[in-house]
């Protein structure tokens, strides 16, 4: 749990430097995060308890869903959409290091058990975000 935690602070940090691609962070981060969201909250709940088996696939469809239908169409974006997308982006409501640190912490919130993967949606919103307003 330890190094997936170093691991996800890593990507957080690299938010800000930017030495890794959106892609790459955003994956590192989310398999550390799932490895560590296992880890601590696998002894709190029953064996085989279908949370285990369910967020992980929901998490998986989710990204499969929006790399299907939104960022590998984002060429087809129009122009009015796409300074919709960059106000958004440069708001500063939504950064990549925010909503992964709210990922973070929502993991030690264990009875609220649906803020892991409703913040976890918010992150692949962001992602989704920040991957369509790469250059193609």
């Amino acid at each position: 749990m330890d190094a997936g935690l170093v691991v996800a602070v890593s990507a957080i940090v690299d938010s800000f430097f930017k030495k890794l691609p959106d892609n790459i962070r955003y994956d590192i981060f989310a398999s550390s995060i799932l490895l560590i969201w296992f880890a601590y909250w696998k002894p709190m709940f029953v064996k085989d308890s279908p949370i285990f088996f369910f967020f992980p696939v929901y998490f998986a469809l989710l990204i499969a869903f929006v790399s299907l239908f939104f960022i590998s169409q984002r060429n087809k974006l129009d122009r009015e959409s796409l300074k919709m997308m960059q106000s958004i982006d440069d708001s500063g409501m939504v950064d990549s290091w925010l909503v992964m640190s709210c990922v973070l912490v929502s993991l030690y919130f264990e009875n609220h058990f649906l803020q892991f993967p409703v913040m976890m949606t918010l992150l692949a919103m962001r992602f989704t975000l920040s991957s369509c307003l790469k250059p193609i």
